[in-house]
């Protein structure tokens, strides 16, 4: 049986950046067209953070099954442990969207009923990321899943259910925050290139290959400095935003410099960080726009 922290550490807390991060900076979008509604705010950080550990439970009872994840480089997996039957981390899973499907239905009602079909498909995204006949996570699409969801759905959608609309501002930053959620995946699937490989996971990183995918991990980590830039067309205070600039050097440092394994763990949580420092500096500067 799995303890409590083990349960914990098998939804994958260091991703919870990914879900924090939009709904900050599409909060700050919203507030600098006069629309920021904190209850609102609330309720889509709700929704992005059932979605980001229903996604991490799935993926868990997913590639488990599989036999994906028996020989594992990185944290612990529930199923691929036999800590946990496939069936109670699958119900986890079932239970996270629930609530992300409750929360989401009650921004759609106060807003627009046309959002019900965004959640749903979030949901199904989430879902096939790892699951099904033919997961697409397998094929090498994780890392543009994660920036639509994760980037251009999660902060536009927080900006539009709070001030109803969407501008050029809340949309370069989607895409920066969309360019540090892949950054994350991007150094996730570059250690695992080599049990990937063997388990016939096709993931972006093992058709690229590992020097391209070195590469790509600094692209994706450079896209939102420049729009750091580009936002000071709306206020000279996004600036703040290069605060997160020596996490994000920090956090392809090991990428850089060919770490493999074990040594590219804080790829991933100090591409996180700068994505949550980034997006909170941010947040604060468009509010103030």
């Amino acid at each position: 049986m799995a303890t409590a922290a083990q349960w914990i550490e098998g939804a994958r807390p260091r991703t919870l950046p990914n879900a924090i991060a939009p709904v900050l900076v599409g909060t700050g979008a919203a507030a600098s067209l006069g629309g920021a509604v904190w209850w609102k705010a609330v309720l889509a950080l709700v929704v992005s953070l059932a979605l980001i550990v229903g996604v991490n439970f799935a993926n868990d009872y997913s590639d488990g099954i599989r036999g994906t994840d028996d020989e594992r480089v990185g944290p612990l997996r529930l199923v691929g442990s036999k800590l946990v039957k496939p069936s109670a981390v699958k119900a986890a899973a079932i239970a996270c969207f629930g609530v992300a499907a409750v929360a989401g239905l009650v921004l759609a009602v106060t807003t627009a009923w046309w959002l019900v079909l965004i959640g749903a498909l979030c949901i199904v995204g989430a879902w096939f990321y790892t699951g099904g006949k033919k997961p697409y996570g397998y094929s090498g699409f994780g890392e543009v899943a994660v920036f639509v969801f994760f980037g251009l759905v999660a902060v536009l959608g927080t900006q539009y259910v709070q001030a109803e609309t969407v501008d050029w501002a809340g949309l370069v930053s989607a895409i920066a925050v969309g360019s540090f959620s892949s950054a994350v995946l991007v150094a996730n699937n570059l250690r695992d290139i080599p049990t990937d490989t063997e388990s016939g996971k096709r993931t972006l990183a093992v058709r690229l290959g590992d020097s391209r995918t070195r590469i790509l991990h600094l692209v994706t980590l450079t896209v939102p400095f420049v729009v750091t830039l580009v936002l000071v067309l709306r206020t000279p205070w996004s600036l703040v935003g290069l605060l997160a600039l020596p996490l994000a050097v920090r956090a392809n440092a090991p990428v850089r410099s060919g770490g493999l394994g074990l040594a590219l763990i804080p790829a991933l949580r100090d591409s996180g960080l700068a994505m949550l420092i980034w997006g909170a500096a941010t947040a604060v500067a468009l509010s103030a726009a």
